[in-house]
């Protein structure tokens, strides 16, 4: 699996752990920046591209999803969710990565790098891309409807 990886500064530290202990782990992570540490940096771009590479790959058939970092991993998921065809979620628990793959399909995770040490940011991330979408129908549906807005801006009750 491909995993698109993005940060703030406040996430530097989390994002050098990740991108070589995934790697280890075996996913093909693509590390969209920054490359050195800015406290002024501009997290939008770095978030953006590599959400709209989560979406190029998932929509050329290549497995993928991404992970975006900041201090809150608010900001982050913000920015990830203005791409079209993006689902990031927030997660903060093993239980929230879970559930964000489980019945939302979720295909970003931010995490928070001031929120979490490094191993339980580690293991938040883990269960999140360990984890499938249950293709349960309700679920199914829900993500149905919001991509339906997301295209026409009509919301189905």
């Amino acid at each position: 699996m491909r995993v698109h990886l993005a940060t703030d500064h406040a996430g530097m530290e989390l994002s050098a752990h990740l991108l070589e202990h995934l790697t280890r782990a075996g996913y093909d992570v693509v590390d969209h920046g920054p490359r050195s540490y800015d406290p002024e940096d501009d997290y939008p771009a770095f978030c953006i591209n590599a959400a709209r590479a989560v979406v190029a790959d998932q929509t050329a058939g290549v497995e993928a999803l991404g992970i975006v970092l900041g201090g809150s991993g608010n900001g982050e998921q913000i920015a990830a969710n203005k791409v079209r065809g993006v689902r990031a979620a927030l997660a903060w628990s093993l239980d929230t990565a879970r559930l964000a793959r489980q019945h939302n399909d979720a295909n970003v995770v931010a995490v928070g790098g001031r929120q979490h040490p490094v191993a339980e940011a580690t293991g938040i991330i883990e269960a999140f891309l360990s984890e499938p979408f249950s293709g349960a129908g309700r679920h199914v549906r829900r993500i149905g409807k919001i991509a339906a807005y997301e295209a026409t801006g009509i919301v189905d009750e």
